[in-house]
């Protein structure tokens, strides 16, 4: 009997499945299937290798189950990013959870925005004094930043007396994602003079942030810190290196950086492609657009986004028209908002504002500020009041409190005279509470960000 929970733990570890179905049929066959120890093993060797219908067979089965038997299944379910399933089950047991069960549990509420379930954890921990516990505080970081409660998460930070890199890494990843890059740059500063070495996966964190500041020179010293370090480059610093120099305007390091990556994903394309769009380098872009249908890398939503952008830039009309639809009759990838902008924005550069227009009115969701921004742009240049009066009529229920959108509209009415259609949209205005947000610019200084907002001395 005390065999087979060895036996199974052995299988898992050196061999594979079939050796573990094997072990769980003799167990049957010996009479040792309601041995709680076993059953437990059984079911932590399924769950790990995601034959989850065993899995879940030997649970139901079980006549007695403790915190190990739950855990393991819970957790096994995490694993198979099968939320829903770890939930309901979190929210059947009849044995109180341990430290385990909540850490998954905690990934759960995290990735289905259970803010309410993962605070109650959070008293949870609390009350049973584990807080300072590190996977626990990990776990409870991890849930708030990506619920995006991004206070808590960082009073919870401040907390943690010994913080590990996985704690660092959690908060500055989750300020990248959440658009605080100049807030990550500050924390990692901080995790330096705490004298705690970055690794690959919080470096790859810091040029996402970089790239969004337009810090070259503190993206340069992350490029010089991997080297230095012998950081093992892989697909994603390499990418995330690419899109730093790319968005920076390096877009000679961009490129010898692709050409150094032996391994390239759909991302690494997306970063060169979108980085030379970015910069009006369309032919460019549209070349490596083939060389990466050429690699057999199949395109994504991201990738058809930045060849609009090219050909946005690059004033390419008729290519961009045929890629808009070769993005959903060859790829079958349905354009969302931000396709359809670009080729608007497309069409009225061209001065075709007609199809832009009859485009804007087929697409199968509401336009937004944006795609109304470059109409009304295009109304401007070709003083069209036809279309801008049918503009604001939309405006009447876009929730958007864009004030360049409403001043260049009332801008198009004044220029032509039309005085009761400035009222209006003053009216508008006044009536949405819109006011202009201050100018910023933000520049680097000593490897630091610092922003300036207009009439700062």
């Amino acid at each position: 009997m005390f065999t087979f929970p060895a036996l199974v733990k052995a299988c898992g570890k050196f061999m594979g499945i079939s050796e573990i179905r094997q072990v769980h049929g003799l167990i049957i066959k010996r009479g040792f299937l309601n041995d709680l120890y076993i059953e437990n093993s059984l079911l932590h060797a399924l769950s790990v290798y995601g034959d989850y219908s065993s899995a879940w067979r030997v649970f139901d089965e079980m006549v007695v189950r403790d915190v190990v038997s739950w855990t393991s299944m819970i957790s096994g379910y995490v694993r198979a990013r099968l939320y829903d399933e770890a939930l309901t089950l979190f929210l059947r047991m009849d044995v109180e959870p341990n430290i385990a069960t909540l850490v998954s549990v905690l990934v759960v509420c995290g990735r289905r925005g259970c803010l309410s379930l993962g605070k109650g954890i959070h008293g949870m921990v609390v009350k049973r004094g584990t807080s300072e516990n590190m996977e626990a505080s990990n776990a409870l970081l991890d849930m708030y930043v990506k619920c995006e409660c991004l206070n808590e998460a960082k009073r919870l930070f401040y907390e943690i007396p010994k913080k590990d890199i996985v704690s660092w890494t959690s908060v500055i990843s989750g300020l990248v994602q959440c658009k605080y890059p100049k807030d990550a740059l500050e924390l990692f500063y901080e995790m330096q003079v705490s004298g705690l070495e970055p690794d690959k996966v919080i470096l790859t964190s810091v040029l996402s942030a970089c790239s969004s500041l337009g810090a070259l020179d503190y993206g340069r010293w992350v490029h010089e810190n991997v080297d230095r370090k012998n950081i093992k480059w892989d697909v994603h610093i390499g990418t995330a290196m690419i899109d730093m120099y790319a968005k920076c305007g390096c877009i000679e390091m961009a490129l010898q950086i692709f050409n150094k990556v032996s391994s390239k994903n759909v991302c690494t394309w997306n970063a060169l492609i979108g980085g030379l769009a970015m910069h009006g380098h369309g032919y460019e872009a549209l070349g490596h657009f083939e060389n990466m249908i050429k690699a057999a890398m199949r395109p994504n939503e991201v990738t058809f986004l930045a060849i609009l952008t090219a050909c946005c830039h690059s004033g390419m009309v008729d290519l961009g028209r045929r890629y808009f639809y070769q993005m959903s009759q060859s790829y079958d990838l349905s354009p969302k908002l931000e396709h359809y902008g670009c080729m608007v924005d497309l069409l009225c550069r061209a001065g075709l504002l007609d199809e832009a227009f009859k485009m804007t009115k087929a697409m199968p969701m509401p336009a937004d500020v944006s795609i109304w921004g470059a109409l009304l742009s295009a109304c401007k240049d070709n003083g069209n009041t036809e279309v801008s009066r049918e503009i604001l009529n939309n405006f009447q229920e876009l929730e958007s409190h864009d004030s360049g959108i409403y001043v260049l509209l009332s801008n198009i009415y004044a220029a032509n005279e039309q005085w009761g259609d400035v009222t209006r949209v003053r009216k508008l205005i006044k009536e949405k509470k819109i006011s202009k947000n201050p100018g910023s610019s933000i520049i680097e200084v000593d490897g630091k960000a610092h922003e300036f907002l207009v009439g700062d001395t």
